[in-house]
């Protein structure tokens, strides 16, 4: 599997996606993640613009698509019923996503950003099994819980490269 920037020309193929992997979380358990709408076009074209937006591409063709982005997020500096490992530099993972075509998405997205940061964060709704599942698989520990903008609560993980 190949992993690429996205750029603006990938706008429609990214919504496909997104919209393909709300249909499966409404599907199975999770309806309210990201409702019918989430991420929204603004914040896939902002993601696009400032360089973070990735598609996992089998076949020549994008089939998974997530976030990578440098340095802290400030939905992170306040955690509950636990904590991180640690306060070092961190970078994180937001909106992965597949349109269920193509096995090992989020094993190949999660393997980049590893390979790209020793320290990365992540987080994802308590209904959402199959990413608490991946994120597990692939050597994420849960932390605690931290809210997002809208103040709902959110798993967090961490991901720390053994040394």
């Amino acid at each position: 599997m190949n992993i690429k920037k996205a750029s603006i020309g990938d706008l429609a193929e990214v919504l496909r996606i997104y919209a393909a992997a709300r249909e499966y979380m409404s599907a199975h358990g999770n309806p309210t993640q990201w409702g019918g709408t989430y991420p929204p076009e603004e914040i896939v074209r902002a993601d696009i613009e400032n360089g973070n937006l990735y598609l996992c591409v089998e076949g020549g063709k994008a089939h998974g698509v997530f976030a990578f982005i440098e340095g802290a997020d400030p939905t992170y500096a306040v955690i509950e019923a636990g904590a991180w490992p640690d306060d070092e530099p961190y970078n994180v993972m937001h909106r992965m996503a597949s349109d269920g075509y193509v096995r090992g998405i989020g094993k190949a997205a999660l393997d980049f950003c590893k390979e790209h940061s020793g320290n990365v964060r992540a987080d994802t709704h308590r209904d959402n099994i199959t990413m608490q599942n991946m994120l597990a698989k692939n050597g994420f520990v849960p932390c605690g819980i931290i809210h997002v903008e809208n103040g709902s609560e959110r798993i967090a993980y961490q991901y720390t490269k053994k040394l």
